[in-house]
């Protein structure tokens, strides 16, 4: 069974060029437009998805997970 989870894509202006980041994956592209840094982003994040194991993707994601579950019980 598939599942399917939103992660965060921050994007910055740096340079000439773009910078995005996945924090809960500690993932990072780049790119010359906007869209250039997204979709870049987009080709990394599903690289990784395909090549790390399930183990590896959990423990990165746990930290995450517990602090969105913490931030909610929080309010």
């Amino acid at each position: 069974m598939q599942q399917t989870r939103q992660v965060t894509a921050l994007i910055e202006r740096e340079g000439d060029g773009y910078v995005a980041l996945c924090p809960e994956l500690d993932i990072a592209s780049q790119g010359d437009t906007i869209e250039d840094a997204r979709r870049n982003l987009l080709e990394a994040l599903e690289l990784f998805l395909e090549t790390a194991s399930p183990s590896e993707v959990q423990e990165l994601l746990l930290p995450w997970l517990r602090l969105t579950a913490t931030r909610r019980s929080a309010s």
